[in-house]
């Protein structure tokens, strides 16, 4: 505790980080924290599970305790904009682990869940608030929240935001915040669009890189395997049943490019013996949050996702990552890989490339600097995956998977969410504001949208697309509607 003890972090976050087993800080922890107790903005890039969270909470934390105000209705003092439902829960939980013996009240908000609930609990406004961008606009949309009083605002993984299309959202944003307030911009990557967008937000920041941009997790052992798409299914069935056998693997994260390709991938798994589940846009949040509790709790040792996941998973025990498609974006790559081999641990990526996808894998290993070490296919491969039990489907689920499954292919919904919805109130405009009209679609669904991208599943649009007003009593600007009274003769 000697280094943040030295920094002079408020008594109550020292005993919070003595509980938590706090004893030395990360690379970004030493060289962030200073220059922001300063008052600095900072520009820092860094991947995911290299301590971001402590290095921007803890001096934040200082600087609200130390200087306390009252909450002022239907506004927050902080402000923490992250990608991804899961992400933005899992910065909140651990920020209220570092402010519990602080008189700080911190929030979460996002897609998924009624937007009335959010609104009524900001009625009374908070310290701290962590939301996705969607969501965070609906509920100013709504006059549910302004920004006018935000003294510190964080821009967590900033480059995923622009690739899910949230650039006019971070615009917009940008132009709501108060112009005197200390920002803190993250990026695992800092590509020309990246540091513009940045300037929009901070002022002759301090650049704190922990890690050289796109590097793959050292301990990370990386194997690839050639085989055709159809054979696919089976050796990954094969292969995580023999290590489920032999307690290899503890807990596997499979990455497919579309969401009804989890579906399809964990349906097979089950029919396999193997219990998994799927975390992506279409999935409602109470599934999203039970899957991804049965997987960190470990009573459910496989969760197949989709790129939405590849930053927004934290869990410690992930010993292996399987590529069941390769990504089509190079860094996504490394994003999923950085899911194992976190908190010291080692971990093993193993990727299965058909013959349409070694493009991919050039890019992969141009980008990464790694060659992957090739395995070859078992050699009784084909008598043991004849072996193996299909999920049972009709003729018409299946024809209805094939159209599906093209769709996604081609790019049309991608992970971003149907075009309306599929009908009904929580749909949302072609795949919500993140997309500007005329803009192509990421090729394969890539760029997955499912996180406060204003998806049907996130029900952040009405089906016209516009927000649904929701007014919460008391809240400011809201006045009671005044009966009009005739006036008699």
């Amino acid at each position: 505790m000697s280094y943040f003890s030295d920094l002079g972090l408020a008594e109550p976050i020292l005993r919070a980080l003595e509980t938590k087993g706090y004893n030395d800080p990360t690379p970004i922890q030493r060289q962030a924290i200073p220059a922001l107790l300063e008052g600095r903005d900072l520009l820092g890039i860094a991947q995911t599970g290299t301590g971001k969270t402590a290095a921007f909470s803890l001096p934040s934390l200082h600087r609200l305790a130390a200087d306390p105000k009252p909450r002022k209705p239907a506004s927050c003092r902080m402000l923490v904009l992250s990608p991804t439902r899961e992400l933005a829960a899992q910065i909140a939980e651990n920020i209220k682990g570092y402010a519990k013996n602080l008189k700080l009240g911190v929030d979460c908000v996002f897609g998924g869940v009624p937007i009335g609930k959010q609104a009524r609990r900001l009625v009374q406004g908070t310290d701290i608030l962590v939301a996705t961008p969607g969501r965070l606009l609906d509920l100013i949309d709504n006059r549910a929240l302004t920004l006018g009083r935000t003294e510190i605002f964080v821009l967590d993984e900033a480059d995923q935001m622009m690739d899910l299309g949230f650039i006019h959202a971070l615009k917009r944003v940008a132009n709501l915040l108060p112009k005197n307030r200390q920002s803190l911009f993250f990026s695992a990557t800092m590509p020309k669009s990246i540091e513009d967008l940045g300037k929009q937000f901070i002022q002759n920041p301090v650049r704190v890189e922990v890690a050289p941009q796109s590097t793959t997790a050292e301990r990370v052992e990386q194997y690839v395997t050639f085989l055709n798409q159809a054979e696919k299914q089976a050796l990954l069935s094969l292969r995580i049943r023999a290590m489920l056998a032999d307690k290899t693997l503890d807990r596997a994260l499979v990455f497919t490019r579309t969401k009804h390709g989890a579906d399809r991938v964990v349906r097979n798994l089950n029919a396999a013996g193997i219990d998994a589940r799927a975390i992506h846009g279409n999935k409602t949040q109470a599934q999203r949050t039970a899957a991804l509790e049965a997987f960190r709790q470990g009573s459910c040792p496989v969760l197949v996702a989709t790129d939405i996941a590849a930053r927004g998973i934290d869990v410690s025990g992930v010993s292996h990552v399987f590529n069941f498609e390769l990504p089509n974006v190079a860094e996504q790559y490394v994003h999923r890989i950085g899911r194992t081999a976190r908190a010291g641990a080692d971990g093993i990526a193993i990727s299965f490339c058909a013959p349409d996808e070694k493009p991919y894998l050039r890019d992969i290993e141009k980008l990464t600097k790694v060659k992957l070490e090739q395995v070859p296919l078992p050699e009784n491969f084909l008598a043991e995956a004849a072996k193996l039990p299909s999920a049972k489907r009709t003729p018409e689920q299946l024809a209805q998977d094939a159209r599906r499954e093209e769709r996604d292919e081609r790019g049309r919904f991608g992970d971003r969410g149907e075009r309306r919805g599929g009908g009904g109130r929580d749909g949302n405009r072609d795949g919500g504001r993140g997309r500007p009209q005329g803009q192509k679609p990421a090729q394969g669904g890539q760029r997955s949208g499912g996180d406060g991208q204003r998806t049907a599943a996130e029900g952040e649009r009405g089906e016209a697309g516009k927000p649904r007003r929701f007014r919460p009593r008391g809240a400011p600007g809201v006045g009671a509607h005044r009966n009009k009274v005739r006036r008699a003769g």
